[in-house]
């Protein structure tokens, strides 16, 4: 039976931990937090697509970290597949696929790069050059639409001496004009300004201009205002106003292009206590780990209303709210079958009623059709 609940609030008064999301896969700091008021929100009816992405026989997709979709509805998914070609410190789990509207299997773009070691995310610009951030490799490489490489940022940390992954050390590592350290995600502005996440090291946004050229950063390791813990996603509406998922800190931040604080919003919907973690053990009813934490945030293009915003591994819900964060609806919960999440770390959402999901936990993308009012109703 559907569970539809008002969204005037029904209020819990929990308190507990906040745990701060993934170090890299799944694990982080706990950080006290005062009491919580958390609500209930409606559950959105949906359709996922089954098999709608069909890859060539043998093959599959490793952990799914990145979706994204261009201008004529061709699927960009960038998966850390083994491709078997490196290393970086071991051969490179990142390849990055091509399909067509219907979900047939295109093209691999950038096969066997240089750049390629660990997946984290790939976006698609207003021009449809494709974007992708490769966390292991520290860089953010710019192909054209055809698939050659025009520009990159950040440079791969190789040498015959001292190249390792990166260690989280306290206090953090001062950061680095024009080079990153595990970044996170990309999005540009209405001038084509490009904003980049630097997310599990250097905790900042880095800006530039539309022709590559560095202009500045903002941000620091820590819970303030204009501070972060995991910077993990961004997205900027059209009145230019960016968007951090804050992940560690279970917030969004929203700033303007010279990185001045705005607001920040949470998320605070009371999670199905009785779903089960897919990955890890699952937290104490009443507990604060990983509710609302945004792993993934999208706007829709062409319009300014609302966004999208997927939980991490638990509870593993995917959001649709308003731009100033208030919740519209509840799509999905922890799972691993269809229709059920878990590591909703990137979204694509070509229109508000329809969207992808890569999950990194369950190795796929789902394609989720969202019901309109009047198809919701009719089906009640």
């Amino acid at each position: 039976m559907k569970r539809l609940v008002d969204s005037g609030i029904v209020a819990l008064t929990l308190s507990g931990l906040l745990l701060a999301q993934e170090r890299g896969r799944g694990r982080g700091a706990e950080t006290q937090l005062p009491p919580v008021q958390m609500a209930r929100a409606p559950e959105i009816p949906f359709d996922s697509v089954p098999d709608f992405l069909k890859l060539p026989d043998g093959m599959n997709f490793g952990e799914v970290p990145g979706v994204a979709v261009n201008s004529k509805g061709h699927i960009f998914v960038f998966t850390r597949s083994n491709s078997a070609y490196g290393p970086a410190y071991g051969a490179a789990a990142a390849q990055l696929l091509e399909f067509g509207p219907k979900g047939e299997f295109i093209r691999e773009v950038g096969r066997q790069l240089y750049g390629w070691s660990f997946a984290h995310s790939v976006r698609i610009d207003r021009d449809d050059n494709i974007w992708a951030i490769d966390k292991g490799s520290d860089m953010v490489i710019k192909f054209n639409p055809a698939g050659r490489v025009q520009w990159v940022f950040g440079r791969r940390q190789e040498s015959a001496d001292e190249a390792k992954p990166w260690e989280h050390v306290d206090p953090p590592l001062p950061a680095r004009d024009g080079l990153f350290r595990q970044p996170t995600d990309v999005a540009w502005d209405s001038k084509g300004s490009i904003y980049i996440t630097d997310g599990y090291i250097d905790s900042r946004v880095a800006k530039y201009d539309k022709n590559g050229d560095w202009v500045k950063q903002w941000g620091t390791k820590g819970s303030g205002p204009g501070q972060f813990n995991t910077p993990h996603s961004i997205a900027i509406d059209r009145m230019d106003n960016i968007y951090v998922g804050d992940r560690g800190n279970r917030r969004v931040q929203v700033f303007d292009t010279d990185g001045n604080f705005l607001r920040q919003w949470t998320v605070d919907v009371a999670p199905d206590f009785n779903t089960r973690a897919v990955n890890g053990s699952t937290p104490q009813p009443g507990s604060m780990l990983g509710v609302g934490a945004p792993n993934s945030l999208c706007i829709p293009p062409n319009q300014n209303e609302v966004m999208f915003l997927g939980e991490s591994t638990w509870p593993g819900r995917v959001f649709k709210l308003t731009l100033d964060g208030k919740v519209v609806g509840v799509i999905g919960r922890s799972g691993r079958n269809l229709k059920q999440f878990s590591g909703a770390h990137a979204i694509a959402c070509p229109s508000e009623h329809e969207i992808y999901v890569a999950e990194s936990s369950n190795w796929r993308v789902q394609k989720i059709v969202l019901h309109t009012r009047r198809q919701a109703a009719a089906s009640r």
